[in-house]
């Protein structure tokens, strides 16, 4: 009765069942390893101090930027020359943008520094000036944006003076220096904003509006946010993608045996029998592919 495996059609189908099982089970469990991989990085992060609560240090003892060394203090020394501002960011739930300047250091790279955060928008609000001279910064480390980030803004047409993305990509075509692939948040944007021994400090600019410090973010692929409950979803996707094809394939099985049998008692007549199978099995192929399809999202 099952001698109807053997025929060429059903070798098709039977190749495609054991190429598609294995294939929905390997990649249930890769993104089960995914998950799983957030969740030691979850449990890893809340077992260390927090990371501005450690000693500060040089910046390129930091870089590059990674999940142990983002938002760790770090410090610079140099003097600051441009000057950007970042709109569209919020605070509090608030509109607002950054300001952002080049620290030119002794290595000749310059560090950006987001030296605070005001509401309104720019051109509308007054800057609070950079301090002059050499100054030493310390403040949280954090990674080149990218468009992923929130807040960034990709549509480019900005002002001259405005940036939409904080990152080396950005400034290099903006500034005739090199740029670190990285960028600090103060977190003390009093005093001007950095300790040194230049002049204009910044205390006369409290008409312009008080900084106010842009707190450091976690960095990204770390902790259970919803990326990493998307990758558990998807596991249990591909294991159902896996039962469905099985499923279907002794459904098939079952309809072509029952199609022989009816054939042998002279039921139905052999075309029809033929043709009512071929319609199943159809019917099968296009539904698996299209539940494979939708877990690849």
């Amino acid at each position: 009765m099952y001698r109807f495996l053997l025929t060429p059609r059903w070798w098709g189908i039977n190749l495609f069942v054991v190429l598609a099982i294995p294939f929905c089970v390997f990649m249930g469990t890769w993104q089960l390893g995914r998950f799983e991989d957030r969740v030691q990085t979850h449990d890893a992060a809340e077992k260390q101090p927090a990371p501005g609560t450690r000693p500060a240090k040089p910046i390129d003892e930091l870089l590059p930027v990674d999940t142990v060394t983002s938002g760790r203090p770090a410090t610079a020394t140099g003097r600051y020359a441009d000057q950007f501002l970042v709109p569209g960011r919020k605070l509090d739930d608030k509109s607002g943008f950054y300001v952002l300047n080049m620290l030119r250091t002794d290595s000749g790279k310059a560090l950006p520094v987001v030296r605070g955060w005001l509401p309104g928008k720019p051109g509308s609000t007054a800057v609070p000036a950079a301090p002059a001279g050499e100054v030493t910064v310390t403040g949280d480390l954090q990674a080149s944006e990218n468009a992923g980030t929130a807040g960034v803004d990709t549509a480019g047409g900005l002002p001259d003076g405005q940036l939409g993305m904080i990152s080396a990509a950005s400034l290099i075509n903006l500034v005739p220096y090199d740029v670190y692939d990285a960028w600090v948040t103060l977190q003390d944007t009093g005093a001007g904003s950095g300790t040194g021994t230049g002049s204009g400090s910044g205390s006369g600019d409290k008409a312009a509006g008080a900084l106010r410090p842009v707190p450091a973010t976690a960095a990204q692929g770390t902790g259970l946010d919803l990326k990493a409950f998307q990758n558990l979803g998807y596991t249990g996707e591909w294991f159902v993608f896996a039962g469905f094809v099985l499923f279907m394939w002794f459904r098939l099985v079952r309809r072509e045996a029952e199609a022989a049998r009816d054939l042998q008692l002279g039921l139905v007549e052999e075309a029809d029998a033929e043709a009512a199978s071929e319609a199943e099995a159809e019917s099968g192929k296009g539904g698996s592919k299209d539940a494979v399809g939708s877990g690849t999202a």
